[in-house]
């Protein structure tokens, strides 16, 4: 029988839905532009969401454009983000990004994969949520809570999160590419956590697999 995707994950949706949205949307509704999600996903990386969140904001105030970013300059950056992981790197990331922007597209991020992954600190994972929560690009943004409960409910059978990305497309109804990420960021933050899940709490308990628990509550 054909998985109901919509029933499945709506009811997901249900137990999230009073729950804080996780930090690279909760920027995309306040700053409302694609170079504050590609600011706010880059920060995000390795970073918890209060963090990510509190660390977006104050950079952003200061650096809403590119080249009020480069003005900023790379020790000023690193402050502003701090204490978000690897704030250094980061914050030259941004800088040489901020230039790349100016000198080739405009001052404006682009909406192409290809050429967001040619950014430094760039990956797959950031291209595609910068597509999806910046441009309303389709784009499957696979993280840790995506990959995790998507081989966990047995969806696929994946070991890297970039195959994860892969196999799920080929099976993920394009209407849940934009949406899943930020879905199962919450339903992985508060119900189908890495350890010792709350499976008493989900939906899904029943028909669930939990594939690799080895202990639930």
């Amino acid at each position: 029988m054909p998985r109901d995707w919509d029933r499945e994950l709506a009811a997901f949706e249900a137990i999230v839905r009073s729950h804080p949205e996780p930090s690279v949307n909760e920027i995309k509704s306040i700053n409302g532009t694609p170079w504050g999600v590609l600011v706010s996903t880059i920060i995000s990386l390795r970073t918890k969401d209060a963090v990510t969140l509190k660390s977006s904001i104050k950079l952003l105030s200061r650096g809403g454009t590119p080249q009020d970013l480069i003005n900023l300059g790379v020790e000023k950056v690193a402050r502003l983000i701090y204490p978000a992981g690897f704030y250094n790197t980061k914050a030259k990331n941004l800088i040489q990004i901020a230039y790349i922007l100016i000198e080739k597209h405009q001052s404006r991020v682009p909406p192409d994969k290809e050429t967001l992954m040619s950014f430094p600190g760039v990956g797959l994972k950031t291209a595609n949520l910068v597509l999806g929560v910046g441009f309303g690009i389709p784009a499957l943004c696979v993280d840790i809570h995506v990959h995790r409960i998507a081989n966990r409910r047995g969806w696929i059978s994946s070991d890297k999160p970039d195959l994860t990305e892969k196999l799920l497309s080929d099976i993920l109804p394009e209407k849940w590419w934009i949406p899943i990420n930020r879905l199962l960021v919450s339903y992985g933050q508060i119900v189908c956590t890495p350890v010792s899940p709350h499976c008493s709490s989900c939906p899904a308990n029943e028909d669930c697999p939990k594939i690799g628990v080895e202990k639930f509550r």
